[in-house]
Parts: C-alpha cells; structure tokens; sequence
C-alpha cells in the first residue's frame, strides 16, 4: 500500500512539473505591466512596445519586450530589468554613469549597444563586438571572450 501511494506522489510531482514548466504567453496590450510601460516610457521614448511575452518556468516569470526600434529588453518577475539588447546606441539612462564615463574615456570612438545583469556582474556589449565586465558599482573587471 504505501508502495503505491509513493507512486501515485511520484506521478503528481513530475505531472505538476511538467504541466508548470515552460509557459510561453505572448501578453495583449491590455496586459503589458504598467512597470515595463513606465520602464520603456522613460528610456526608449522614441520606441513602442511590440511585443510582450510572459516565460513562465516552475516557480519564476521573466518578460520579454521588443521594442520598434528592435531593441530587446528581458525583465524579471519583480520588473526588474535583466538584459538590453540593440543594434545602436544605448540611452545613458540604463547603463550606470560610471560605466559610460569608463567607455567614454577608453574607447571613444565605440558606443554601448547591450547590457546584461550577470551573476554579480554586469556585462556591457560594445559596437565593435567586444564585451566588457564590470563589478555591480562599476569597477571595470576584464575583456570577456
């Protein structure tokens, strides 16, 4: 008896993990969060949201926002923003001051097309295809391969 109502648990947990997993939902205007719409009113003003999509995994939700501009922003659930993705210029307004001011100075003739929360870390994407690491108050770290 207790054999079988080990495998009746067994079946529910992985049921319950498959049927959660990996949730796609591409999201209507209706429900764009209001923090996203806030996030991309005051940094890409010049932009509209095309696209927003909800991944939701076993216990997290991340979105996924495509701008017109084909700027590509990924927030987690909290609507904090993770990742920046674009093919020009940055605003400054998402990357730290102290960032810019070290690209400004080391490669001036280059712009910050990406920026990516990573682990601590924050990585910055430059035109000319290299990445830069940098702790999480600026200081610069190392050239990424």
């Amino acid at each position: 008896m207790k054999m079988k109502i080990y495998k009746i648990a067994v079946i529910f947990v992985i049921a319950i993990i498959l049927t959660s997993c990996e949730k796609d939902k591409v999201l209507t205007y209706e429900n764009y969060p209001s923090e996203i719409q806030a996030y991309v009113k005051t940094h890409f003003s010049d932009a509209s949201i095309i696209q927003t999509t909800k991944e939701k995994d076993f216990l997290t939700s991340e979105y996924t926002v495509i701008l017109s501009n084909m700027t590509r922003l990924e927030f987690s659930r909290k609507f904090e923003v993770q990742d920046i993705d674009s093919n020009t210029e940055l605003p400054s307004s998402v990357v730290p001051e102290v960032i810019i001011n070290y690209i400004n100075i080391q490669f001036p003739d280059n712009f910050i097309k990406g920026w990516e929360l990573e682990d601590k870390h924050q990585q910055i994407s430059l035109n000319n295809g290299m990445d830069l690491e940098f702790k999480m108050d600026g200081t610069f770290l190392r050239i990424d391969d």
